[in-house]
């Protein structure tokens, strides 16, 4: 197909819905600048990240939405590759704190990776993920042909394919580390008071919230450009801005940073 019949929406984007996105994001973001700066916990500051590229791509829409009919490449391509990758950083802070829990409660041996290796080994796929969707969302944005559509498409779904994964196997790795000290709990799982079981239950739910949109993006680019998910907003709304603002909102709600103060990070993991 030539460049001009590129069709950048199948619909005309909702405006009230891109504004009240780019304002639960922006404030849920701003909120975690506050409560980062307030317990200096550094390591979530990823999740802003994340926010950030979640704001923007409504602006994005936002704008799409005014432009209507007439839609340009600027705003589309911001809407579409922030969207795309804005999960990417929320998934790097969750596994960071899951590493920060274990070596809090000095149960790294009851991990099926050691924490000093479980963030670099789920960081390092969520890296590989976000090249391969940045790079296919890149492509996609330029695609001046049906083969190259389908071919940045395919790269995309590539990259959630690595996400989803890598993301699946954390949240297993989660559940046996949470059994396993559930089942032989250690001195300091019993004697710290600070309520880092609420912490594991919010990980759950936060990481069901981003392998749910995951599944979602997957299927939506396999099903390709004028398919039932491209082609009714509704369902983009539903399965990735409904549940990655619940995510960032969780967090705003129970930061990591009431069970994660500064001073647990200089505990040593275990050899």
């Amino acid at each position: 197909m030539a460049e001009t019949e590129f069709v950048y929406y199948y619909y005309n984007p909702s405006l009230p819905a891109a504004v009240v996105f780019v304002v639960l994001f922006g404030l849920s973001g701003l909120a975690h600048v506050g409560q980062i700066v307030h317990g200096r916990t550094w390591y979530f500051i990823p999740f802003v990240i994340g926010c950030i590229f979640e704001a923007i791509g409504y602006v994005g829409r936002t704008l799409s939405a005014e432009e209507a009919p007439d839609f340009t490449k600027v705003p589309y391509i911001l809407q579409s590759l922030l969207l795309l990758l804005g999960p990417t950083f929320f998934a790097a802070s969750i596994y960071m704190v899951l590493a920060r829990v274990i070596i809090l409660l000095e149960a790294g041996h009851l991990s099926v990776v050691k924490p000093s290796w479980l963030t670099k080994v789920f960081v390092t796929g969520d890296v590989l993920s976000f090249l391969a969707q940045s790079g296919g969302g890149g492509m996609l944005a330029n695609a001046k042909s049906k083969s190259a559509v389908e071919r940045a498409e395919w790269i995309i779904v590539g990259g959630l394919a690595i996400q989803i994964v890598f993301f699946g196997f954390f949240m297993l790795a989660t559940l046996i580390f949470h059994t396993r000290i559930h089942a032989n709990p250690t001195q300091a799982s019993r004697e710290l008071q600070v309520p880092w079981k609420k912490l594991l239950y919010i990980l759950y739910a936060t990481s069901v919230f981003i392998m749910i949109r995951s599944v979602f993006r997957i299927v939506e680019y396999i099903m390709g450009r004028g398919s039932e998910l491209q082609d009714k907003e509704f369902w983009l709304y539903v399965f990735d801005a409904s549940l990655m603002a619940m995510t960032s909102m969780l967090f705003n709600g129970f930061h990591p940073g009431r069970v994660l103060r500064k001073t647990d990070t200089t505990v040593k993991p275990e050899a």
